[in-house]
């Protein structure tokens, strides 16, 4: 992947010094400004490259939008919740969190939770603090032999899981990514939630909060459940639906819970947070020494490594560039790019196109098949007013501009190199172009029905003109850039000779007015690469 240009970050809140310091010392300047209102940051973030949040300041799409250099957003924590990913895409900022920097701290305090719902340990201390010694109202159950039920088996997950096992705890779990094989090779059982929810003592969530996760544990659930189940959720406010969870607690059906998250943060309905049988923190998960160090160290190493392009963790809303850091992706990329422009140029001028199918053959292709159908968007799209393509956005750029993409590889290919094959539809009609890298340059190899008799180096100012054989065509084309000032420093011919084809002229610049030769060719188009 090219390096990304990152000249200067705002740190918005109150992050581990390590981070500023390991960016300031990658020669990126860091400004940190903490608790801003949505107009300050608004008219602050138009000023910076990065931003560096934790969860308090919410990267809405009007702050987004007014930020007119911004690249990267980085999260120190897990989970974007207050960023708005979508927006974020469409501008091609490339959004990151820090997918491990809080991970045992979230388990930690998921089991401590757990342990102490078992035995109401906050209750206890309370009492002792007013003055009791109420040994009967504060009889608890042991943890062994009871079934933990972990909805959610992502790093946290698998870590809570680990930690419970040695109570003795049998784990069962449910995940919709996490194969039931790997589950199982650290002692989670998976199964489906129907079949998860009346088997559980306590029960613990791990999952981002999403529309499929909104109200996960609700009346529904909770009546599937076994009476006086135990829940936890140490992940995001909104995974158990509060008012359900509330008339569970009060109905008996629910007999305790750990909460450190909320819907509301701080919640103004403090009914959970009064009930006797709710142990409450005020969003506790990654409030560790070491955690806040990790995150705040993780984020920073993860911009720095993107900014030198040598790899990208973390990425939310870029996993197409997770592969371009490989030393060919770079000629890929602009291979891509150069076929989508010279397509665009040569055969969609001023004519939109509605679909678009990529094709990458041979072996050394067939990890690069991603990238490279986002990078001929670009190039495809690169022209269009108002719109601002990159790797990133590109593919929801074309949703939005009602362009079908399909993209597809195969083993064969004609040269050793591999070759990136585009078809568009414009109109009814059918527009075809290929290309390959040679000798670390990017190169076309056909135009239409043009296949060239010499590969077209994809470099520099091109100049593709369509017209019948003829001996005087290139000396005709010759005298007609001469008058024009221009000079040709080299040719390619299509290698068939009959009918209108292809032709392409390198050229030492760009023609004033194309129109100089439309007594020559049937067809014109020039760009610059």
């Amino acid at each position: 992947m090219a390096p990304v240009s990152i000249r200067s970050v705002l740190i918005s809140e109150s992050v581990d010094p390590r981070c500023r310091a390991i960016l300031e010392e990658n020669g990126i300047r860091v400004t940190e400004k903490q608790n801003m209102k949505k107009d300050e940051l608004i008219a602050e973030i138009r000023n910076y490259d990065g931003l560096v949040v934790r969860s308090a300041t919410k990267v809405t799409a009007d702050v987004i939008n007014a930020a007119d250099n911004l690249k990267i957003i980085g999260r120190a924590g897990t989970g974007v919740d207050n960023v708005d990913v979508d927006a974020a895409t469409k501008k091609g900022i490339i959004v990151m969190n820090t997918p491990s920097g809080n991970t045992i701290s979230a388990a930690e305090l998921t089991c401590a939770l757990v342990m102490s719902l078992s035995r109401h340990v906050p209750q206890a201390a309370m009492s002792m603090k007013q003055g009791s010694w109420d040994r009967k109202k504060f009889m608890g159950a042991e943890l062994y032999g009871k079934v933990l039920g972990i909805v959610g088996l992502g790093r946290i997950g698998k870590e809570v899981a680990s930690r419970m096992q040695s109570f003795g705890m049998r784990t069962i779990g449910y995940d919709p990514i996490t194969p039931p094989e790997v589950s199982a090779s650290w002692g989670v059982e998976q199964m489906s939630l129907e079949q998860l929810w009346p088997l559980c003592d306590y029960i613990t969530v791990h999952t981002p909060l999403m529309p499929s996760t909104v109200g996960l544990l609700n009346d529904e659930s909770f009546a599937k459940c076994k009476k006086g189940v135990k829940v936890v959720n140490c992940a995001r406010g909104g995974i158990i639906d509060e008012a359900a969870l509330l008339r569970a607690l009060q109905t008996g059906q629910c007999g305790g819970a750990g909460l450190d998250v909320f819907v509301e943060e701080p919640p103004s309905d403090r009914s959970l947070v009064e009930h006797p049988s709710v142990i409450s923190c005020p969003h506790l998960g990654a409030s560790t020494r070491e955690a806040q160090a990790r995150c705040g160290e993780d984020i920073a190493l993860q911009i720095v490594d993107m900014v030198n392009g040598t790899r990208l963790v973390g990425a939310v809303n870029a996993q197409v560039l997770a592969s371009t850091f490989a030393p060919e992706s770079q000629q890929l990329i602009k291979l891509g790019e150069a076929v989508g422009a010279v397509l665009q140029s040569c055969t969609t001028a001023g004519k939109p196109f509605s679909h678009a199918v990529i094709t990458t053959q041979g072996d050394c292709m067939k990890s690069s098949t991603g990238y490279i159908t986002s990078s001929v968007l670009v190039g495809l799209l690169n022209h269009k007013p108002g719109c601002c393509p990159n790797l990133i956005n590109v593919l929801s750029l074309a949703k939005e501009c009602g362009i079908t993409v399909n993209q597809s590889h195969s083993a064969s290919a004609s040269t050793s190199s591999g070759v990136c094959k585009v078809e568009i539809m414009s109109n009814g009609c059918s527009y075809k172009a290929t290309g390959s890298v040679q000798g670390g340059v990017p190169v076309l190899l056909e135009l239409g029905e043009s296949m060239f008799r010499q590969p077209v180096s994809l470099i520099g100012n091109l100049l593709f003109f369509k017209a019948s054989a003829n001996p005087q065509l290139l000396s005709s084309v010759a005298g007609c850039l001469a008058s024009e000032g221009v000079e040709i420093e080299s040719f390619s011919a299509p290698a068939d000779r009959t009918g209108d084809l292809w032709y392409c002229v390198g050229i030492s610049s760009l023609l004033r007015d194309l129109g100089a030769l439309k007594p020559l060719v049937k067809e014109a188009a020039q760009l610059a690469i």
